[in-house]
């Protein structure tokens, strides 16, 4: 997917369609570099999706609710293509 959008010249539409890998991504460098800075952390564990089975959401939700936040960034990344 990453060569595609490089090679279409469509790297915003990338990192929108790929949204959930981001947000999974930059929750564990802000988790690091929180805990490197203050030695607190922002969340329970990460990435992301773990912090959420930590506070008590079963597994099949987490999984579920990402399903669906990919499925709208999907469809907003389409929606953001120009048809040529």
């Amino acid at each position: 997917m990453g060569a595609v959008g490089i090679i279409t010249k469509h790297e915003i539409v990338l990192a929108i369609t790929g949204g959930l890998f981001v947000l999974e991504a930059l929750s564990v460098m802000v988790q690091v570099i929180s805990f490197k800075l203050t030695g607190k952390r922002i969340f329970k564990m990460a990435p992301i999706h773990h912090h959420f089975e930590k506070k008590g959401w079963p597994e099949s939700t987490v999984v579920i609710r990402f399903w669906i936040i990919s499925i709208i960034l999907a469809m907003i990344g389409l929606a953001t293509l120009k048809l040529r």
